[in-house]
């Protein structure tokens, strides 16, 4: 745990190892609780800020500016709710050598006491401030995602509007709910919460990276899971083997063999596109014309559209006009399924009736008269059998 020492003798400021990685998917499973993690990720996304609160950092110390001024990233705030320190514009990283003992105090950094590096400290009055600042500029990103759009249908056209090149799946989808799951954020929270759902309707499980780790923790099994051609977002090879089909994303054009993949074992069907391997999952639920499909962690308002990798926005905004009413996000899921009526559902409900309708003929003068009359079968009955009276 980080240490804020209280004694007057004490330096002021926080102490903790650092942990340093300018990309910040390969830093996040080396943190441990109280470390001190160094990045440089411009307008730092949500969902890799919420890897940062989970790890339990005790103090992010950014190269780039968590806010640009681009468009308002939602990850910095995140993690100024989570009470951690913040840091951005970070000079003279290579005087902080990974794994060693620092403290952060206000904007300076110290190695064994000496001050070796500076930036600026973010509270979240200036995140706040920077925010609306980053809002105002939103027209431009716009104007830039429609020219993107654009460009991206030209390229994708017969994998977006006709299915050409898209894997086949061997599990049937056709008339089967899907769920995609996608490492985003709260996505936890939305796969517990339609575990009902998962359980009763048995829907095709589709793991989107390291989404299909987040499905095993689940106990689930994933049965479709979806990579891109990189390793730094891999899930784990139990996931991996565990699956029934297995589709890697990779460029146009690229046909060299997915080298992690055949160390493990693992043979792959192959997609060639440049839409992001969430998108690549959507579409093939939707070409084999599942029932729903249910999106766990996935992208839903403009503002999570924009929170994301700049070169995947057009493709995650027309893949969703692909699908169209087929996606539902998994929190709608949640509020309108209310569970399959069951047998013993049935049966509670006619015994509670019959209670209720035998009470109620208790109290009429017909009713004590039934009663009367098996109250003197059932004494009759006793003495028959037992000679004892009731």
């Amino acid at each position: 745990m980080p240490v804020r020492n209280k004694s007057s003798a004490a330096l002021p400021g926080l102490t903790g190892t650092v942990r340093v990685d300018r990309r910040t998917k390969l830093l996040l499973p080396r943190l441990r609780r109280g470390d001190i993690a160094v990045i440089d990720h411009l307008d730092l996304d949500r969902a890799t800020a919420q890897g940062l609160v989970d790890a339990q950092v005790s103090a992010v110390l950014n190269v780039a500016p968590f806010l640009s001024g681009r468009y308002p990233a939602l990850g910095p705030v995140v993690l100024a709710e989570a009470g951690i320190v913040l840091v951005d514009r970070l000079e003279g990283l290579q005087h902080v050598p990974d794994g060693a003992s620092v403290r952060v105090h206000e904007e300076m950094v110290y190695v064994g006491g000496k001050p070796v590096a500076l930036g600026r400290r973010v509270d979240a009055t200036m995140l706040e401030q920077e925010m609306q600042e980053a809002r105002a500029g939103l027209t431009s990103q716009l104007q830039t995602f429609t020219h993107n759009s654009s460009e991206f249908l030209r390229r994708e056209e017969s994998l977006l509007l006709h299915g050409q090149g898209l894997p086949v799946s061997g599990t049937r989808l056709a008339g089967r709910p899907v769920v995609v799951v996608v490492e985003g954020h709260g996505h936890r929270e939305e796969l517990a919460q339609i575990a009902g759902f998962v359980r009763e309707r048995r829907p095709v499980l589709v793991g989107v990276d390291r989404g299909a780790d987040a499905l095993r923790d689940a106990g689930h099994t994933p049965d479709l899971v979806v990579i891109g051609a990189g390793d730094e977002d891999l899930p784990s090879a139990a996931a991996l083997r565990a699956a029934r089909d297995v589709v890697v994303r990779v460029d146009r054009g690229d046909r060299r063999p997915v080298e992690h993949l055949e160390r493990l074992g693992v043979r792959a069907l192959r997609v060639e596109t440049s839409a992001t391997p969430e998108d690549v999952a959507l579409l093939i639920a939707d070409a084999g014309e599942a029932s729903v499909i249910v999106g766990v962690g996935a992208h839903a308002t403009l503002e999570d559209f924009l929170d994301r990798q700049r070169a995947g926005l057009a493709s995650t905004y027309l893949t969703r006009l692909k699908v169209g009413q087929r996606l539902v996000d998994a929190s709608s899921v949640a509020v309108l399924y209310s569970g399959r009526l069951r047998p013993r559902h049935l049966f509670l409900t006619l015994l509670v009736g019959l209670l209720a309708l035998a009470a109620a003929i208790a109290t009429t003068p017909v009713g004590q008269d039934w009663a009367a009359d098996a109250w003197a079968w059932l004494d009759t009955m006793l003495v028959e059998t037992t000679g004892w009276s009731a």
